[in-house]
């Protein structure tokens, strides 16, 4: 055998057809060659073969030989064969196949399909042409190329003969070509079936090989070899070998059959994109093995890739690593009191699952979440606690203010106007009275704004000044040399000050450092009455942004020569005082100095308060309803800049709540370190329990020396310790967690880093708060000893822990839905009236017998009260002139229906006499929707029947056993939505009714964009894959509120919203017209009921529409043979196809409009109602039109009638077939949401004789529309396209009225040539279309109808025009103003108010009242609508008399 036969037998082999080596055909075959065109993935094979191929084996060899190559590239075949005889029958057997794959236009393939195939006549081959025209056309463009594919495939070179024959019989050819086109349908079927059945083999031997565990691919590496990090590579090696964690895989099949595994990994120092080839089946099966999260040691090459252009590893070798992640060792465990998830708004960055899990890993036995100012993660923690079995602690971290802060101390009654004041200010080297000190008192003695005296000293401190006070202070070491000491000051200015009152600008700092100094020296404290310029300019001034002391000396036209040098900020502050107790008097008659004080919580002062952190922790279930309270009030009444809480009100609702004193931020700790614990304790008295933290937490203040080093720091906890101890508090260690491990200290950064100066943290090094184990934290503070270490880290915090009630729950546990008394009754009546008024008493027994169902369901469910609640919302719609249309299922249910709820009957097709009430039904299927029966007069009453019922299961909407919530959605008119919104507040109260609210999250591209501002700034170059794994760390976080746009939450009258939810603004914008729920309305969705009360442009334009023809849009037919028309055609509108560039009249019909639905019903030419239901269902799945029905139509296995178009289709369908009613209920279920049909259903179906192709269309839908909405949609769209037949202009001015936004006015003035032109320079755009240009390529679709069907658009007219609105006038409509470009709708109606008020009288009078721009100015002159106007106001002499 050659090597060219081996070949070929190779290849047979490859295409499973080992059978046939010693077959006629293809015995003693040789591969002569193959040309691979790298470029174009074109590989040829030129094959010699005994004979030509019989047509049946050539289409399973083509077949084959495509299907097991077409991963690697396209495959093409010429052969030459050894006896190339032939006869008419092979001639003819090859034509179709030749004519489909021959390099020709289609329009010629058509043509050429069309006829028989050629024959040989006397030796020549003949082709037959109906006349001359088509004769010469084929010669010229399709008998050669046709010839050759012949030669290709073995024929020999042939010539073919194109004659005139004018009787050839369409007829014969037709069932010939039906007949053909089957066989080759069925060969290719079962070339690709063996094909499938090989690869099918080949996935299940490579999945049941998936090693379980760790696995190594390629060769051990051995554990002392060297390990390069990942930020130390940074160009081409030859060889490294790395560690890292995979954070992204990724496997790709390639057409050579190989696969390419991408992994990112990281091992937190940098990352890199990692690239591995199969070379097997046993490397695909351990890429499967390998998985996101597993630690790997990799030896490969560094390469830069071509693709990426960065340096990527590709690995040789691939091994398994045991990596030791951290782990708590202690046997007795602490807890975290003091902890951040992703809902403290845009500063942490890990989700309380990933906590809970984590303690959980470490034993620990409860954990607290303490998120800033927010309990949104409450919801998600519950579930978290729930599911690891551990105790969770429900806490927030609030800002308190004080409500106000005091303007006097040591206050008395003497007048203010005739007193002397000593206005002092000293200079200090830090913050802290007890570790800094005062290196200037300087001060001015002051009667009526005049200075009497001045008092100057420095103080000599004895140690070097920091270069950080002397920038503050602009005080240097050779201005304090030398001075006088401390006491010898302090005693001066003690005399200087004498019975005076004392004044100051931020006073208490003052008076604190001086207080500490006096008792350093055994002095008494200052007993002077003592004034604080900034509380009182705050009451006074409540408005002003910033009441530093340089901005109020501005603000008054106080000379400051020099702020911050003592001496002129006193005098400074002496003048202002002057100014400020003069207006405190005039404006509030105040003249002693006791009276200050009566004002100090005045004019919001809680805004002007430093807020303070405080951890306020639920204790018991009534205490976290109170904290529910606190957080809405923070969120609702006392926000500034951020949500506060008042001190008082904080009392008032502190019942079951633990107080804890928080971080560095908090009042205790900041007492402690600026006035010593004397100050402190006097603050602590307000809280249950004290906080220390870690000395990385507090390292800023190291930084920023507030904090004068670790044995400063030291010294302070060990104080807040002893005061603890002193004062019986329990003293604990918490973390301030901000991440849970030290490498993600990254993602914090890069999202503080995002918010620039707004984040005050941005300004300093971020401290290191990671979650701690009970050992790190415990040698943290070794320093205070063994014993007390143990305690505050670990006895106390489980004491705290353990002073929490368990089975505290932050969500309900089911549904409670609001009461309306007699709910229920009304319900039922309204419903069985209405049935017996349609269908007389006694009802149909099939009708009795689902109103039964559905209200015992309904009303044993407590359901009553949302059906109410729709009722009375569509019932006030429909008074006030607005339809409904319904959405989603509700449709699904007749209770719904009767009352009057939704249109949609879900019955049976069936007939109902108006009059005699007879009726008729149609179970098995025999009409898809009772709008589609024939007209027919009563048997009983001759009165004409009314067709209903769309056949729609009431499983559908609440579920099989009828317990799941009713979801019901309406469509409201977009200008009625706020008034049914408001509606509901009369309906339930002010206090029971609020928007569902939202959670924005960092989404993935926000999160890329951060990184790569974070990578500009820090000016470094970060490789991509680093960028992804940074990107990945900051995703998820809290970033904004905000609020559903149509659901709207009812709490029950005998509850409050406190009992599921705090409330708070969306996005905090304190001036939104609703409050929305705190939580995210998905975390509480099962507790309380929503209603989805949805704006929609459809019911508006129907209003319009019955405005503008006085036709009552319920009375329209859904049958009108006119309107059906439509959808198939264009004739009833009087245009043809090629005039509006549709086959289709649908431009500009709500869901039956767009190009991909005008193309579905260019396919199916629906002639009904149920099969524009069809339609409206595919339009709106998921893999349910294309790829699916689209080729069930095609392939002529299925019509439009029978696909299924909507989920409940499926229901209805199975049960026809004889399946019984809840497994059918099932399988929907389980369709509906992609989820493909269990195997012992499909067994079912099959025994039921189920088809096939059924049960294929199935297995491939992703997601299904409601029959229900889909009804209503069709309902909606019929009424619109009733008046577009029958009331063309009526239908324009409302579609462009209600439906358009964008417009180019000026084409459509200038009639149907110009928009055209502007429609095809859309249309040429292609792909860079903006959605600007495609909204109005729409517009100019319907623009371009509206004219062929003999209408014309008029220019706006300044005296006619309205300002949204377009006017009919004639057979033209008068376009708007905000037609206009440019010309937004608020000056549209600005300049139709100046019209009313008076006629314009110049361009220049249009500009100044009509608030019209040069520009708008400029195209209305150029399009003549102000022509009349002159440019200017004329002065005329009656105007001056």
């Amino acid at each position: 055998m050659s090597n060219q036969e081996e070949l070929f037998t190779k290849l047979l082999n490859q295409l499973q057809l080992t059978d046939q080596i010693d077959s006629d055909n293809f015995k003693g075959g040789q591969i002569e060659k193959i040309d691979i065109h790298k470029r174009s993935k074109i590989w040829e094979f030129h094959l010699t073969l005994p004979q030509i191929l019989d047509y049946e084996v050539f289409l399973d060899f083509y077949s084959r030989m495509q299907a097991t190559f077409d991963e690697i590239a396209t495959t093409k075949i010429n052969i030459k064969t050894n006896d190339n005889q032939f006869d008419n029958k092979q001639l003819g057997n090859y034509w179709e196949w030749i004519v489909k794959h021959a390099d020709i236009t289609d329009a010629i393939k058509n043509e050429l399909l069309r006829r028989d195939a050629p024959k040989i006549v006397d030796h020549k081959i003949e082709l037959s042409a109906d006349n001359e025209i088509v004769k010469n056309f084929l010669v010229d463009k399709a008998v050669s190329p046709i010839e050759d594919l012949y030669e290709r495939l073995g024929f020999p070179h042939f010539t073919i003969s194109v004659f005139v024959d004018e009787t050839a019989s369409q007829e014969k050819i037709k069932d010939f070509k039906a007949e053909k086109e089957k066989k080759d349908a069925e060969l290719a079927q079962k070339a690709m079936q063996a094909i499938q059945e090989s690869f099918a083999k080949r996935q299940k031997n490579s999945k049941n090989a998936v090693p379980k565990g760790k696995v190594q691919i390629g060769k051990k590496i051995k554990d002392d070899l060297e390990v390069t990090k990942l930020v130390d590579i940074v160009q081409e090696e030859k060889l490294v070998i790395v560690n890292g964690h995979i954070f992204s895989k990724e496997i790709r099949s390639l057409r050579s059959g190989r696969q390419l595994m991408i992994l990112k990994i990281t091992d937190y120092s940098s990352s890199i994109e990692v690239k591995k080839f199969s070379n097997n089946e046993n490397d695909e099966a351990n890429f499967a093995a390998l998985q996101e999260g597993d630690w790997i040691k990799v030896r490969g090459g560094i390469q830069e890739d071509n693709y990426s252009h960065e340096l990527t590893l590709n690995a040789y070798d691939i091994n398994p690593l045991h990596h030791e992640g951290r782990h708590d060792d202690a046997e007795e465990k602490r807890v975290e009191l003091h902890l951040h998830t992703k809902m403290s708004q845009m500063d942490a960055t890990n989700s309380i699952e990933e906590y809970v899990a984590r303690a959980k890993e470490w034993g620990h036995p409860a954990l607290a979440i303490t998120d800033h100012a927010a309990v949104q993660g409450f919801p998600f923690a519950y579930t978290a606690a729930q599911k690891n079995d551990i105790k969770m602690l429900y806490g927030v971290e609030a800002n308190v203010v004080d409500d106000g802060v005091p303007i006097t101390f040591n206050e008395d009654d003497r007048d203010l106007a005739d007193a002397t004041y000593v206005v002092f200010d000293i200079e200090t080297t830090g913050l802290s009275a007890i570790y800094d000190k005062v290196i200037e008192v300087s001060a001015v003695r002051m009667q009526h704004n005049n200075v009497l005296d001045q008092f100057e000293e420095f103080i000599d401190p004895g140690f070097h000044l920091s270069d950080f006070t002397t920038e503050l202070t602009s005080i240097t070491d050779d201005m304090v040399r030398g001075s006088k000491s401390e006491e010898e000051v302090f005693k001066l200015f003690r005399e200087f000050c004498s019975d005076s009152i004392v004044v100051g600008h931020n006073v208490t700092f003052d008076v604190g450092f001086m207080n500490v100094g006096y008792q350093r020296y055994g002095m008494e404290e200052i007993q002077n009455p003592i004034i604080d310029t900034l509380p009182l300019a705050r009451f006074l001034y409540p408005n002003y942004k910033s009441y530093r002391l340089n901005t109020l000396a501005k603000k008054f036209d106080v000379a400051l020569e020099h702020h911050h040098r003592a001496v002129y900020d006193a005098e400074t502050t002496g003048h202002l005082n002057y100014l400020f107790i003069k207006d405190a008097e005039e404006r509030y008659n105040i003249t002693k100095v006791n009276q200050l004080n009566e004002h100090m919580s005045d004019n919001d002062a809680y805004k002007h308060a430093r807020p303070f952190h405080a951890i306020l922790m639920a204790q018991t279930q009534a205490g976290l309803k109170n904290m529910f309270k606190l957080v809405s009030l923070s969120n609702v009444e006392y926000f500034y800049r951020v949500p506060r809480i008042p001190r008082s009100v904080l009392e008032k609702y502190r019942e079951g709540i633990l107080v804890g004193s928080a971080c560095a931020n908090g009042e205790v700790f900041t007492t402690m370190l600026q006035k010593g614990k004397e100050e402190a304790e006097k603050k602590a008295e307000f809280y249950d329990y004290l906080e220390v933290q870690p000395s990385a937490a507090y390292q800023p203040m190291i930084d920023s020396e507030l904090i004068h080093g670790k044995k400063h720091l030291q010294e302070l906890v060990q104080n807040m310790v002893d005061m603890g101890h002193e004062m019986d508090k329990p003293v604990v260690a918490t973390g301030d967690v901000h991440y849970m491990d030290p490498q993600d200290y990254i993602y914090r950064k890069i999202l503080i880093h995002s918010q620039g100066g707004a984040n005050p943290l941005n300004r300093q090094e971020l401290p290191k708060v990671p979650f701690l184990t009970t050992d790190e934290m415990l040698s943290d503070f070794e320093y205070l000893g063994e014993d007390v270490s143990k305690e505050i880290v670990v006895d106390n915090t489980q004491k705290i822990a353990n002073m929490v009630d368990d089975g505290i729950h932050p969500v309900l546990d089911r549904l409670y839905t609001p009461h309306m008394k007699g709910a229920e009754d009304e319900i039922r009546n309204s419903t069985m009236d209405m049935a017996h008024k349609l269908y007389g008493d006694p009802l149909p027994e099939l009708i009795q017998a689902r109103l039964d169902r559905e209200l015992k369901s309904i009303i044993g469910n407590g359901f009553s009260v949302i059906y109410l609640i729709a009722k009375r919302l569509v019932a006030k719609s429909n008074k006030d002139g607005y339809l409904v249309g319904s959405r989603g299922s509700v449709g699904s249910s007749l209770v719904a229906t009767m009352a009057g709820i939704t249109e949609v009957n879900p019955l049976p097709p069936h007939y109902r006499c108006p009059n005699c009430k007879y009726s008729k039904f149609f179970t098995k299927g025999e009409y898809g929707s009772g709008y589609d029966l024939p007209h027919e007069n009563c048997p009983e009453c001759g009165t004409l029947m009314i067709g209903d019922g769309h056949n729609i299961p009431f499983e559908t909407f609440l579920g099989f056993s009828g317990n799941k919530v009713p979801d019901i959605d309406l469509n409201f008119s977009g200008d009625y939505q706020p008034i049914a919104h408001n509606y509901l507040k009369v309906l339930f109260g002010e206090n029971n009714v609020y928007r569902a609210g939202t959670i924005g999250t960092v989404a993935d591209k926000t999160a890329y964009g951060y990184v790569k501002a974070y990578e500009r700034d820090t000016q470094q170059t970060i490789r991509s894959a680093e960028i992804d794994r940074l990107s990945k760390g900051d995703t998820g976080v809290k970033r904004t509120t905000g609020q559903h746009p149509a659901g709207i939450i009812i709490v029950p009258d005998d509850m409050d919203i406190f009992d599921f939810t705090p409330i708070q603004y969306p996005a905090d914008d304190q001036n939104a017209a609703w409050e929305t729920t705190h939580f995210d309305f998905h975390s509480i969705h099962d507790n309380i009921l929503k209603m989805d009360v949805l704006g929609h442009d459809d019911p508006t334009m129907i209003r319009m529409l019955q405005d503008l023809s006085g036709i009552d849009p319920q009375s329209i037919p859904m049958d009108d043979p006119g309107v059906m028309g439509l959808f198939s055609g264009t004739d009833t509108i009087g245009v043809t196809q090629d005039q509006i560039q549709s086959k289709t009249g649908t431009l500009g019909i709500p869901e039956f409009g767009t190009k991909f639905v005008r193309g579905m019903l260019e396919q199916t030419n629906p002639n009904n109602f149920s099969q524009l239901l069809q339609i409206s269902g595919l339009s709106h799945g998921t893999d349910v039109w294309l790829g699916n029905a689209d080729e069930l139509i095609k392939e002529g296995k299925a019509t439009i009638a029978n696909v299924i178009g909507c989920r409940d289709n499926i229901m209805t369908d199975l049960i026809n077939w004889g399946l019984d009613s809840e497994t059918s209920f099932q399988i929907m279920e389980y369709v509906r949401k992609g989820r493909g049909i269990k195997d012992e259903w499909q067994k079912k179906m099959h025994e039921a004789n189920i088809p096939q192709w059924y049960i294929d269309s199935c297995l491939k839908i992703k997601y299904m529309f409601p029959r229900a909405h889909a009804a209503a949609y069709v309902l909606m769209a019929l009424r619109v396209a009733y008046f577009k037949v029958y009331f063309p202009l009526v239908y324009y001015c409302a579609y462009f009225s209600v439906r358009a936004d964008d417009f180019d006015i000026v084409s459509m003035c200038h009639g149907k040539e110009a928009v055209k032109a502007k429609m095809k320079e859309i249309n040429d755009l292609g792909n860079d279309a903006s959605a600007k240009d495609k909204n109005l390529l729409t517009v100019l679709e319907l623009a371009n109808e509206m004219i062929e069907r003999g209408f014309e658009f008029e220019m706006v007219d300044l005296n006619r025009s309205d300002a949204e609105q377009w006017l009919i006038d004639g057979n033209k409509l008068i376009a708007p103003f905000r037609a206009i470009p440019g010309l937004g709708l608020n000056v549209a109606k600005q300049i139709v108010a100046a019209r009313e008020d008076k006629e314009f009288i110049s361009k220049e009078d249009l500009s100044k009242r009509g608030k019209v721009s040069k520009k708008l100015i400029e195209f209305m002159t150029e399009n003549h609508i102000i022509d009349n106007l002159p440019d200017e106001n004329q002065l005329s002499l009656f105007d001056m008399m």
